[in-house]
Parts: C-alpha cells; sequence; structure tokens
C-alpha cells in the first residue's frame, strides 16, 4: 500500500510525552491533534475526526478506558491504539481492558518511535475510521 499518511488524534495528559509523539509523528509525515484528556479528545474527534486515536489509559477526568468505550459507542468502526504506563497495575493489565474494551493495538510505554509507526502503519493497513 505504500507509505500512507494519517490524521492522528493523539489524547495524553503528559505534554512533554505528547510533544515528543506529536514531533515524531509530523516527522512520520502525519497530521497530529493533540489532546490532554479524553473529553478534550472526544470533543476534537466530533470536531475534526481522525484516521488514528492514540490513547493514554490513565489520564486526570475522563481516563482512556472510558474514552476508548464512548468513541467505540458513537463511532463504531474508529481505530483506537491503546498506551500505558502502568499505575496501581502494570501496564499490560491496562491494555488488556483496553483491548477488550475495543483498542486495535496496544502499546507498553515506554515505547521506541519505530513501534508506534509500525503499530500506526498496521492499523491504516486494516481501512479507513469513520470520519465525525
Amino acid at each position: 500500500m505504500g507509505r500512507e499518511m494519517a490524521r492522528i488524534l493523539l489524547i495524553d495528559d503528559d505534554k512533554a510525552l505528547r510533544e515528543v509523539l506529536c514531533l515524531s509523528l509530523e516527522h512520520l509525515g502525519h497530521t497530529v491533534v493533540e489532546a490532554q484528556d479524553g473529553d478534550e479528545g472526544l470533543a476534537l474527534f466530533a470536531k475534526h475526526g481522525a484516521d488514528v486515536v492514540l490513547t493514554d489509559l490513565i489520564m486526570p477526568g475522563k481516563e482512556g478506558l472510558e474514552t476508548i468505550q464512548e468513541l467505540r459507542r458513537v463511532y463504531p468502526s474508529v481505530k483506537i491504539i491503546a498506551m500505558s504506563g502502568g499505575g496501581r497495575v502494570p501496564a499490560q493489565d491496562y491494555l488488556v481492558v483496553a483491548r477488550e474494551f475495543g483498542a486495535v493495538r496496544m502499546l507498553a510505554k515506554p515505547f521506541a518511535i519505530p513501534a508506534l509507526a509500525a503499530a500506526i502503519t498496521a492499523t491504516l493497513a486494516e481501512g479507513n475510521a469513520s470520519p465525525p
């Protein structure tokens, strides 16, 4: 299919990580819209849509699992990649639940940018996400 560029909605409460991921994804040719929590992410998706949603799971306010559930309910074909560094329980436990809620790929933090790029490429290869 070649190198398909995407509109990516990046949801993470860690501003420094958002900046690094945004710069890395833009360097790869993607367009990135950033949100600091699930509520902001849902509003941005409703307004702009996205080919892929990349969301952290543990955030203040509307956290990632709730965000995934809401996105799936309103936009059933949305493509979601969940990422987590864990918290009270290991990241892998959160990521398993994220898959059950509808995430198509999972990334345990910290992860390398090539792993993120591969996850996005694989997700895009599965077809188009629903626009808002």
